[in-house]
Protein backbone atom coordinates (compact mmCIF):
# COMPACT_ATOMS: atom_id res chain seq x y z
CA UNK A 1 0.00 0.00 0.00
CA UNK A 2 1.35 3.39 -1.01
CA UNK A 3 0.97 5.75 1.96
CA UNK A 4 1.28 8.73 -0.38
CA UNK A 5 -1.96 7.77 -2.16
CA UNK A 6 -4.13 7.98 0.96
CA UNK A 7 -6.77 10.71 0.91
CA UNK A 8 -7.35 12.02 4.43
CA UNK A 9 -10.44 14.14 5.09
CA UNK A 10 -10.39 17.83 6.00
CA UNK A 11 -9.55 16.88 9.61
CA UNK A 12 -6.58 14.84 8.44
CA UNK A 13 -8.35 11.57 9.25
CA UNK A 14 -9.30 8.43 7.38
CA UNK A 15 -11.93 5.87 8.50
CA UNK A 16 -10.56 2.39 9.23
CA UNK A 17 -12.86 -0.63 9.15
CA UNK A 18 -11.54 -3.42 11.36
CA UNK A 19 -12.37 -6.97 10.25
CA UNK A 20 -11.42 -10.31 11.78
CA UNK A 21 -9.23 -12.11 9.28
CA UNK A 22 -10.57 -15.55 10.22
CA UNK A 23 -14.28 -15.03 10.90
CA UNK A 24 -14.70 -12.10 8.48
CA UNK A 25 -16.86 -10.28 11.05
CA UNK A 26 -16.53 -6.50 11.14
CA UNK A 27 -15.32 -5.70 14.65
CA UNK A 28 -15.34 -1.91 14.78
CA UNK A 29 -14.80 1.36 12.95
CA UNK A 30 -12.20 3.90 14.00
CA UNK A 31 -10.27 6.82 12.57
CA UNK A 32 -6.58 7.23 11.87
CA UNK A 33 -4.38 10.17 11.08
CA UNK A 34 -1.06 9.77 9.31
CA UNK A 35 0.87 9.19 12.55
CA UNK A 36 -1.61 6.57 13.79
CA UNK A 37 -1.40 4.68 10.50
CA UNK A 38 2.39 4.77 10.51
CA UNK A 39 2.45 3.48 14.10
CA UNK A 40 -0.01 0.74 13.18
CA UNK A 41 2.22 -0.41 10.33
CA UNK A 42 5.39 -0.19 12.42
CA UNK A 43 4.04 -2.09 15.45
CA UNK A 44 1.56 -4.41 13.69
CA UNK A 45 -1.08 -3.38 16.23
CA UNK A 46 -3.98 -1.10 15.38
CA UNK A 47 -3.60 2.47 16.65
CA UNK A 48 -6.34 5.04 16.15
CA UNK A 49 -6.64 8.77 16.57
CA UNK A 50 -9.25 9.57 19.21
CA UNK A 51 -11.40 12.47 18.07
CA UNK A 52 -12.80 12.97 21.57
CA UNK A 53 -9.47 12.82 23.44
CA UNK A 54 -7.47 14.39 20.62
CA UNK A 55 -4.67 11.84 20.91
CA UNK A 56 -3.39 8.53 19.58
CA UNK A 57 -4.62 5.37 21.27
CA UNK A 58 -3.63 1.79 20.60
CA UNK A 59 -6.58 -0.55 20.84
CA UNK A 60 -5.93 -2.76 23.86
CA UNK A 61 -3.52 -0.41 25.62
CA UNK A 62 -5.59 -0.64 28.82
CA UNK A 63 -7.57 -3.88 28.33
CA UNK A 64 -4.86 -5.97 26.70
CA UNK A 65 -7.30 -6.82 23.89
CA UNK A 66 -5.03 -5.82 21.02
CA UNK A 67 -5.86 -5.95 17.33
CA UNK A 68 -2.90 -7.60 15.62
CA UNK A 69 -2.61 -6.51 12.00
CA UNK A 70 -2.70 -9.10 9.23
CA UNK A 71 -3.15 -6.74 6.27
CA UNK A 72 -4.15 -3.18 5.36
CA UNK A 73 -5.97 -2.19 2.19
CA UNK A 74 -7.05 1.18 0.84
CA UNK A 75 -10.37 1.31 -1.03
CA UNK A 76 -10.91 2.30 -4.66
CA UNK A 77 -11.32 5.99 -3.80
CA UNK A 78 -8.27 5.91 -1.51
CA UNK A 79 -10.29 7.41 1.35
CA UNK A 80 -11.12 4.39 3.56
CA UNK A 81 -9.04 1.57 5.00
CA UNK A 82 -9.89 -2.09 5.53
CA UNK A 83 -7.66 -3.60 8.20
CA UNK A 84 -7.70 -7.36 8.65
CA UNK A 85 -6.73 -8.36 12.17
CA UNK A 86 -6.36 -11.17 14.64
CA UNK A 87 -7.96 -9.93 17.88
CA UNK A 88 -6.61 -11.08 21.24
CA UNK A 89 -9.96 -10.65 23.00
CA UNK A 90 -13.27 -8.76 22.83
CA UNK A 91 -13.05 -5.64 20.71
CA UNK A 92 -15.74 -3.37 22.16
CA UNK A 93 -15.15 -1.44 25.39
CA UNK A 94 -18.44 -2.96 26.65
CA UNK A 95 -16.84 -6.41 26.59
CA UNK A 96 -18.69 -7.51 23.46
CA UNK A 97 -16.82 -9.28 20.67
CA UNK A 98 -17.78 -6.50 18.24
CA UNK A 99 -19.06 -2.94 18.53
CA UNK A 100 -22.37 -4.23 17.16
CA UNK A 101 -22.78 -6.66 20.08
CA UNK A 102 -22.28 -9.71 17.86
CA UNK A 103 -20.49 -12.94 18.63
CA UNK A 104 -17.25 -13.13 16.70
CA UNK A 105 -17.60 -16.76 15.73
CA UNK A 106 -16.81 -18.25 12.34
CA UNK A 107 -19.76 -19.00 10.09
CA UNK A 108 -19.85 -21.18 7.02
CA UNK A 109 -23.03 -20.01 5.36
CA UNK A 110 -25.84 -22.57 5.16
CA UNK A 111 -23.56 -25.28 6.58
CA UNK A 112 -23.55 -23.37 9.88
CA UNK A 113 -27.35 -23.14 9.76
CA UNK A 114 -27.57 -26.88 9.12
CA UNK A 115 -25.10 -27.55 11.92
CA UNK A 116 -27.30 -25.55 14.30
CA UNK A 117 -30.38 -27.57 13.26
CA UNK A 118 -28.49 -30.83 13.80
CA UNK A 119 -27.40 -29.67 17.26
CA UNK A 120 -31.03 -28.85 18.10
CA UNK A 121 -32.18 -32.29 16.95
CA UNK A 122 -29.49 -33.88 19.10
CA UNK A 123 -30.23 -31.85 22.24
CA UNK A 124 -34.03 -31.83 21.85
CA UNK A 125 -35.00 -35.10 20.14
CA UNK A 126 -38.08 -35.16 17.94
CA UNK A 127 -39.72 -38.49 17.19
CA UNK A 128 -40.54 -37.38 13.64
CA UNK A 129 -36.94 -36.30 12.95
CA UNK A 130 -34.64 -38.56 10.96
CA UNK A 131 -31.66 -36.75 12.48
CA UNK A 132 -32.91 -37.39 16.03
CA UNK A 133 -33.45 -41.05 15.18
CA UNK A 134 -29.83 -41.40 14.07
CA UNK A 135 -28.53 -39.91 17.31
CA UNK A 136 -30.78 -42.33 19.21
CA UNK A 137 -29.29 -45.30 17.34
CA UNK A 138 -25.79 -44.30 18.41
CA UNK A 139 -22.34 -43.73 16.98
CA UNK A 140 -22.03 -47.08 15.21
CA UNK A 141 -25.13 -46.46 13.08
CA UNK A 142 -24.08 -42.88 12.33
CA UNK A 143 -20.59 -43.96 11.28
CA UNK A 144 -22.11 -46.73 9.14
CA UNK A 145 -24.32 -44.18 7.34
CA UNK A 146 -21.29 -41.98 6.61
CA UNK A 147 -19.51 -45.00 5.14
CA UNK A 148 -22.52 -45.91 2.99
CA UNK A 149 -22.89 -42.37 1.69
CA UNK A 150 -19.15 -42.16 0.94
CA UNK A 151 -19.36 -45.32 -1.17
CA UNK A 152 -22.35 -43.91 -3.04
CA UNK A 153 -20.43 -40.71 -3.77
CA UNK A 154 -17.56 -42.75 -5.21
CA UNK A 155 -19.96 -44.75 -7.39
CA UNK A 156 -21.68 -41.63 -8.74
CA UNK A 157 -18.33 -39.92 -9.32
CA UNK A 158 -17.54 -42.62 -11.88
CA UNK A 159 -20.76 -41.95 -13.81
CA UNK A 160 -21.83 -38.95 -15.86
CA UNK A 161 -24.98 -37.98 -13.96
CA UNK A 162 -24.02 -34.74 -12.22
CA UNK A 163 -27.38 -34.42 -10.47
CA UNK A 164 -27.03 -37.81 -8.79
CA UNK A 165 -23.44 -37.03 -7.82
CA UNK A 166 -24.49 -33.74 -6.16
CA UNK A 167 -27.36 -35.52 -4.35
CA UNK A 168 -25.05 -38.17 -2.95
CA UNK A 169 -22.35 -35.64 -2.06
CA UNK A 170 -24.98 -33.64 -0.18
CA UNK A 171 -26.11 -36.77 1.68
CA UNK A 172 -22.50 -37.44 2.65
CA UNK A 173 -22.01 -33.90 3.94
CA UNK A 174 -25.23 -34.06 5.96
CA UNK A 175 -24.33 -37.37 7.61
CA UNK A 176 -20.75 -36.18 8.15
CA UNK A 177 -22.06 -33.18 10.11
CA UNK A 178 -24.13 -35.57 12.24
CA UNK A 179 -21.05 -37.70 12.89
CA UNK A 180 -19.07 -34.63 13.95
CA UNK A 181 -21.82 -33.72 16.43
CA UNK A 182 -21.99 -37.28 17.74
CA UNK A 183 -18.25 -37.13 18.44
CA UNK A 184 -18.57 -33.70 20.08
CA UNK A 185 -16.92 -31.68 17.30
CA UNK A 186 -17.98 -28.94 14.88
CA UNK A 187 -16.93 -27.55 11.51
CA UNK A 188 -14.78 -25.05 13.38
CA UNK A 189 -12.62 -27.89 14.68
CA UNK A 190 -12.13 -29.25 11.18
CA UNK A 191 -11.27 -25.83 9.75
CA UNK A 192 -8.75 -25.25 12.56
CA UNK A 193 -7.07 -28.57 11.78
CA UNK A 194 -6.91 -27.78 8.06
CA UNK A 195 -5.48 -24.33 8.76
CA UNK A 196 -2.71 -25.85 10.90
CA UNK A 197 -1.86 -28.26 8.10
CA UNK A 198 -1.80 -25.41 5.59
CA UNK A 199 0.89 -23.60 7.59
Amino acid sequence: MNLNNIKYNFDGLIPAIIQDQQTRHVLMLGYMNKVALEKTIQENRVTFYSRSKQRLWTKGETSGNFLNVISIQNDCDKDALLIMVKPTGPTCHTGSDTCWNQKNQPTYGFLSTLETIITERKNNPNEQSYTSSLFKKGINKIAQKVGEEAVEVVIEAKDDNDDLFIDEASDLMYHYLILLQAKGFTLKDIVSCLEKRHK
